[in-house]
């Protein structure tokens, strides 16, 4: 496993602890703020791995299972599978009602780097997922378009998401583990992405 410690990628603009600039280039409205959010919420996720090694991302600070490089790798699959969710429909989830143990492994290894798997790599799978979401986001006809959800035990039956809620979802998802990632990372260091 790579020691190299990464430098996480930031604007000129944008000094640690604040909010990126919220520029949308050609777009505004509901469409731009929810992108800049989106973006603003994934530099806070990406800052807590600021100046790490990867044993330093694979590392447990707390009673938790979670680790920062985990978690980044994490919400680089809830953020594909959504995304294709608003392109696709409900043929782009799992079918949640015929996960086998084998799938269940699967999904808990989303939340630690496996042998072979580096922080560069899993930050690099986040930017490129990223970048795609923006794309599509932007070059979306209709944020009212809808698609409904598959049955699962979390899912109210025969609910719907619009392309809207669904990208709030990815933001409340992303935002969530960035708050996780910034306990673990001031456990481990004592360094902080806000304040």
């Amino acid at each position: 496993m790579s020691t190299e410690t990464v430098k996480t990628a930031q604007t000129a603009q944008t000094a640690d602890g604040q909010y990126p600039a919220a520029d949308v280039e050609g777009l505004s409205g509901e469409r731009a703020d929810l992108i800049a959010e989106l973006r603003a919420i994934r530099h806070f996720l990406r800052l807590t791995a600021r100046d790490l090694d990867d044993e330093q991302a694979s590392r447990r600070t707390t009673v938790s299972e979670l680790t920062i490089g985990g978690l980044i790798k994490h919400v680089t699959s809830v953020e594909r599978t959504w995304a294709a969710f608003i392109a696709l429909g409900t043929s782009a989830l799992p079918d949640f009602d015929a996960m086998t143990e084998a799938d269940y492994r699967a999904r808990a290894d989303e939340f630690r780097l496996l042998p072979g798997e580096t922080l560069l790599g899993v930050l690099t799978a986040y930017e490129a997922v990223a970048r795609g979401t923006d794309e599509l986001l932007a070059g979306l006809d209709d944020l009212d378009v809808s698609h409904p959800l598959p049955s699962a035990p979390w899912f109210t039956p025969g609910a719907s998401w619009s392309a809207r809620r669904t990208v709030l979802h990815i933001i409340a998802e992303t935002a969530q583990h960035a708050g996780h990632a910034d306990i673990i990372r001031e456990a481990l260091d004592g360094q902080k992405s806000m304040g």
